[in-house]
C-alpha cells in the first residue's frame, strides 16, 4: 500500500476511532468484530478499497476478517495489488 493510501485508510479508522472516544489503535488490534469501530466505519472501508484500489469485495476469496486490523487491510491491499500486476504480466 502506498503511504497515500495507508493514510487514507488509517484516516478513516481514527476518525471512526475518535467518533468514540477512543485514541489509536495497534497495528493488529481487532478493529470491527471487538466493536471498536461499527459498520458504518467497515462501509466507508470497504469503498475506500473497492474504489482506490479496484479490490471487489465481492469476491468469493473475500474474507471480512481481513480488514479487521491495520495490518490485515495493509496486507490485503498488497495482496490484491500483486496478483492484479501479475494478470497484467501475463495478458
Amino acid at each position: 500500500m502506498t503511504e497515500f493510501a495507508s493514510a487514507r485508510i488509517r484516516k478513516i479508522i481514527l476518525d471512526g476511532l475518535a467518533e468514540r472516544g477512543l485514541g489509536s489503535v495497534g497495528e493488529t488490534e481487532a478493529l470491527f468484530s471487538t466493536g471498536l469501530l461499527d459498520s458504518l466505519a467497515a462501509a466507508e472501508v470497504l469503498v475506500a478499497l473497492e474504489t482506490g484500489y479496484g479490490i471487489d469485495l465481492a469476491d468469493e476469496d473475500f474474507d471480512i476478517l481481513e480488514i479487521d486490523t491495520l495490518a490485515g487491510i495493509e496486507q490485503l491491499v498488497a495482496s490484491r495489488q500483486t496478483a492484479t500486476s501479475m494478470d497484467h504480466a501475463l495478458s
